[in-house]
């Protein structure tokens, strides 16, 4: 069966490092196993969109079939791609370091041999131009995948960002969402940014983002958010972590303000991907925004509670349901 959903993004191999479990060294990660997870809690049929090295564990990859997930646009590259991050999990927080070798060290741990030679990656204040070897290519795409009824798009470079949602429109993909990479989301893409909102159902930046889109211009969100929708774009979801999310409705005019689950917080790590995945559900449930970002809350909420991309998968059954409920009454449009 042809997978419902199609996801793209980058595939990590991560090294999280936490006083509380030192232990997920070398595990699946990266924006595209956090947003299929926010979505597999709730939904079957998922395609995965990416790009890995010849070095990538290939049993990973039938684990993710063994879940019901599509592989076929899992590009393997001839070449080894360098996928490791590595990240410092303090008091819920994830904190990129720069020395890996001092942090285990700190903690007393041995330090893992498969992290040796690693280099955090190079922050790119604008990527306009340049395109991550480990993200795919619209040739990537499997035919089928584009007879999905919805597509997401995970932070990735603008230029591929740019070369999938064109893809996915030409398709006649009927939802199109994404969630913007910090690294065009600034003052000078603005006009770049603008043009990749055409014909997105939903456009979910976090708070940090949309503010750095529009330093120096307005710091009402309320602004930000219609200013957006003029460009094309239906839904604009500003997610803002334990404050929720504000959803703007550019056709309606509307503007809602829904909370963020009261979850105990281990490792916020991807919960704005899981977030997405959830809202994806949500939306195909019922093509009612509201309903789509209370899911993606719940997602988040599950995400945020434990550490690896896949944690939130293991949920006791029925716990999303009920999460899902005792929000419904606590939306509230502005």
């Amino acid at each position: 069966m042809n997978p419902a959903f199609i996801l793209a993004g980058h595939l990590h191999r991560d090294y999280l490092l936490s006083e509380r479990d030192p232990s997920l060294m070398d595990v699946p990660g990266g924006n595209l196993l956090y947003a299929a997870a926010g979505l597999g809690i709730w939904k079957s049929g998922i395609g995965l969109l990416a790009r890995v090295g010849e070095d990538y564990p290939t049993d990973w990859l039938l684990s993710f079939e063994k879940r019901g997930w599509d592989t076929r646009g899992v590009h393997i590259t001839p070449d080894a791609l360098d996928l490791r991050y590595f990240q410092v999990i303090l008091e819920g927080q994830a904190v990129e370091r720069s020395d890996p070798v001092a942090c285990f060290a700190r903690l007393g741990l041995p330090f893992p041999k498969s992290l040796l030679g690693y280099q955090p990656s190079i922050e790119i204040d604008d990527d306009r131009k340049v395109s991550n070897p480990a993200s795919p290519h619209p040739d990537d795409i499997p035919s089928d995948y584009l007879t999905a009824h919805i597509a997401h798009v995970c932070p990735v470079d603008y230029v591929t960002g740019t070369r999938l949602t064109s893809a996915f429109r030409q398709a006649s993909v009927t939802t199109i969402t994404l969630d913007p990479s910090a690294a065009y989301m600034n003052g000078k893409c603005a006009y770049d940014v603008r043009i990749l909102l055409g014909g997105l159902t939903a456009f979910l930046p976090s708070e940090e983002e949309l503010r750095a889109l529009f330093w120096g211009s307005t710091d009402d969100l309320w602004a930000m958010a219609e200013a957006l929708g003029e460009f094309g774009c239906e839904f604009i979801v500003v997610k803002r972590g334990a404050r929720g999310q504000m959803l703007y409705d550019s056709v309606s005019k509307k503007r809602w303000e829904i909370p963020a689950y009261p979850a105990r917080v281990v490792d916020v790590t991807g919960a704005g991907d899981s977030f997405c995945g959830g809202f994806l559900a949500g939306y195909q449930n019922s093509y009612d925004p509201v309903r789509a970002v209370l899911f993606g809350s719940v997602s988040a909420s599950l995400a945020i509670e434990g550490s690896g991309a896949l944690h939130p998968l293991d949920c006791l059954p029925g716990l999303a349901q009920a999460r899902l409920e005792s929000l419904d009454g606590l939306v509230r449009q502005i």
